[in-house]
């Protein structure tokens, strides 16, 4: 059963940084298409980043130059690195693999983890 399982989250200050990490077990991680969505309560769940099996990557216009999203295939770990953070960012973050391409829509994804809080404090 794949599993995905993410930490890192938490309270900063805004203009601060944060990297999340997205641990999956439970199935070849190098075949997964990644990608992180968040969500604020009372919201849809939104496109963050994501990143295909060959590293090519794709990036909501709010993260765009800020954020980078990257994978660890050796470690079965994708992450999701952070910086120039605005409270506006404060949301739960959730990972999601495919087995296709799920690229932003939240429908393309099989599996998703449980979320971390990300909260950035002006």
């Amino acid at each position: 059963q794949v599993q995905l399982v993410e930490s890192g989250g938490g309270l900063v200050q805004a203009g601060g940084s944060q990297r999340l990490s997205c641990a999956v077990s439970g199935g070849v991680f190098s075949s997964f298409f990644i990608g992180w969505f968040r969500q604020v309560l009372g919201k849809e769940r939104e496109f963050v980043a994501s990143i295909s099996r060959h590293g090519n990557t794709n990036y909501a216009a709010t993260a765009k130059g800020r954020f980078i999203i990257s994978r660890d295939n050796d470690k079965t770990t994708g992450y999701l690195q952070m910086d120039s953070l605005k409270p506006e960012d404060t949301a739960v973050y959730y990972c999601a693999a495919s087995w296709t391409s799920g690229w932003a829509s939240r429908d393309g994804y099989d599996y998703w983890g449980q979320g971390t809080q990300v909260t950035v404090s002006s």
